[in-house]
């Protein structure tokens, strides 16, 4: 298969490219480098460089399938620009669908389970919310081959530890590094179903390479959830004894992330581990 790759720079687009090629596919990767680093490129496929928009404008070139991640994909810098985050999240979503229907090709979307916890609390929930919308919208009145997997947590090898769009456990792998204290983000007991990275390929991986249709969305996470507070002494039984700072709560933080529906294990055979301790105690190894 020929496919197409968004966010092919990404941390979960450049692991999801080293499957596929992996399994014998011709890749091509779009990124636009806003959160991507071309040191995630893997030699095999190609790399183009320039913003989703352009996508509409690609001419003479045959894909089987897309694997939409591309996405501007942390809740607290969506407070700061709404209107990028509504551009790159939504508007860029209904390109690909554009794209996609005068071009034949399947499309697998990166969604987000923040759907399931009141999208209006944040542009970027309610972004990610939109492009589903949009492409149900698509696959029910144009018949396109449009599916969308919901991401939970994701962690593990090419994750971002540094700057807006890094997530908790690449933050606290940076402060670790440079000697500062770890912050948490209100109490602590905030619950996160962490999801790794290579679960996440394979899933993505049998959606996209199978037919098998979901009339709603495949819930991508591992149906079991931490605090924060036991992430941290996850850390510390891994890094040995580390200081820690509680900080105020934000908008959009909310109390837990738990996948609850098991059709997706059941229906796509997928079977994910609860890897998150043994991947903290790796990082000290």
């Amino acid at each position: 298969m020929k496919i197409l790759v968004t966010g092919g720079n990404g941390f979960i687009g450049s692991n999801l490219i080293k499957k596929l090629l992996k399994e014998g596919h011709e890749v091509v990767s779009l990124d636009d480098l806003s959160t991507g680093l071309k040191e995630y490129e893997v030699e095999g496929c190609t790399y183009v460089y320039g913003d989703i928009e352009n996508l509409l404008y690609w001419k003479g070139e045959s894909f089987d399938l897309c694997y939409h991640l591309a996405a501007l994909a942390r809740i607290q810098p969506s407070f700061d620009d709404p209107m990028e985050t509504f551009r790159v999240d939504t508007q860029g979503v209904i390109v690909v669908a554009e794209w996609a229907r005068q071009n034949n090709v399947k499309v697998v979307y990166s969604g987000s389970s923040s759907k399931w916890c009141n999208p209006e609390t944040s542009p970027y929930a309610t972004c990610k919310k939109l492009g589903e919308d949009v492409l149900k919208m698509y696959r029910t009145a144009y018949g396109c081959d449009f599916e969308i997997a919901r991401f939970y947590n994701v962690y593990g090898p090419n994750e971002l530890v540094d700057g807006q769009w890094a997530a908790v456990i690449g933050i606290w792998r940076k402060q670790i590094e440079e000697g500062k204290p770890i912050t948490i983000i209100s109490d602590g007991e905030q619950r996160r179903d962490f999801t790794h990275v290579d679960d996440i390929c394979d899933a993505l991986y049998k959606i996209g390479t199978n037919d098998k249709k979901h009339e709603d969305a495949w819930e991508l996470g591992t149906g079991m959830n931490y605090s924060i507070n036991e992430v941290f002494d996850f850390f510390q039984e891994s890094f040995g004894d580390l200081e820690k700072v509680h900080l105020p709560d934000v908008p959009g933080n909310y109390r837990q992330t738990l996948r609850e529906n098991d059709d997706t294990l059941e229906r796509l055979e997928w079977a994910p581990k609860d890897s998150l301790k043994d991947y903290i105690l790796s990082l000290n190894k």
